[in-house]
């Protein structure tokens, strides 16, 4: 890295959005991870989903010891969920960039769950990664994430790759493939201010706020995928999403039994109604290859199981 990378890099402010939900067990030792970061050019911007445990009172905690570092926005009374929770953290780092440090465009920002555990270099490697993917230009809407380190609730190894733990075809990195599978896991992923206001507000028909940011990077500015795991990615039977092995064994079964089953998968129903929203946000910006994937991803909503995964296949290979 040269003199003026460096320079560039240690004067990024970052903001953290950390999204919190019933997180008493594990969420002191992530924030304790925070603020052990490499980067300290960062503030934290909270918001409690309507906890009931004593997750508030922890924040609180945190906060008062490091007001600098600590931003929560005003409680509204509602759960959103984690897809809600996150765009509106989102929304509200953009309308509120200048009051929270932030000069004009350079706005950086790193997704943040609350049971993980960062390595000190976590925001470091994201950030460096992605000043390299805008190459100086703040317009370019730029997306970083990177594998992780699957552990349990005791931080104990479960897997050192979630990529090859899960069977993630990380090397699918096209829109169109983006558009039937997410491949980005939220709690990685580092993002500037170009891409938020490409990709905001989040329609409610998304099925997450990262897969749908992840589709916008795709299709109108940069992914970037660095195979370090600076996470700790926790399993412990409480988990948003989470993490599930490969099983070799339906690998082996096929696509002809997959083909000829008998109901329709209801997450591709999702994936469609994503797929039409996308492509009414974005029809008249999308490439020709681009909007022949989103058509044959909205034509999975359909009874017929077959033709579904026909269709499946299809956009695949767009």
């Amino acid at each position: 890295m040269t003199a003026s990378s460096q320079i560039e890099l240690a004067s990024t402010r970052v903001a953290i959005l950390l999204s919190t939900y019933n997180g008493e067990r594990f969420l002191e030792q992530q924030l304790e991870s925070l603020l052990a970061q490499s980067h300290d050019n960062f503030i934290i911007v909270l918001r409690d989903d309507c906890s009931t445990d004593s997750t508030p009172s922890i924040l609180q905690r945190y906060s008062d010891a490091h007001p600098q570092l600590f931003h929560k926005i005003k409680d509204d009374g509602c759960n959103r969920g984690p897809s809600g929770s996150f765009s509106l953290l989102c929304e509200y780092l953009l309308s509120e960039s200048s009051a929270l440090g932030f000069n004009g465009d350079n706005i950086v920002a790193c997704f943040c769950d609350q049971d993980d555990v960062w390595a000190p270099n976590k925001i470091e490697l994201s950030v460096a990664a992605l000043l390299a993917a805008e190459a100086g230009d703040k317009s370019k809407a730029v997306l970083v994430h990177t594998d992780l380190r699957v552990v349990d609730a005791s931080l104990q190894p479960i897997a050192p790759s979630f990529v090859s733990y899960q069977g993630l075809e990380i090397e699918r990195h096209s829109f169109a493939h983006l558009a039937v599978s997410n491949l980005v896991t939220g709690c990685t992923a580092c993002f500037n201010g170009a891409l938020l206001r490409v990709a905001l507000p989040v329609p409610k028909r998304a099925i997450m706020h990262d897969w749908w940011l992840a589709m916008v990077a795709a299709g109108f500015g940069k992914l970037v995928f660095l195979e370090e795991a600076p996470i700790a990615y926790r399993q412990h039977g409480s988990n948003a999403v989470g993490a599930k092995p490969k099983k070799i064994e339906q690998e082996a079964a096929g696509f002809i039994a997959r083909l000829f089953a008998l109901e329709r998968n209801e997450h591709l129903v999702d994936v469609a109604k994503q797929a039409k929203e996308f492509s009414r946000s974005f029809g008249s910006q999308l490439s020709f290859a681009q909007r022949r994937a989103l058509f044959f991803c909205a034509r999975m909503n359909t009874q017929n199981a077959i033709a579904q995964r026909v269709f499946y296949r299809l956009a695949r290979a767009s």
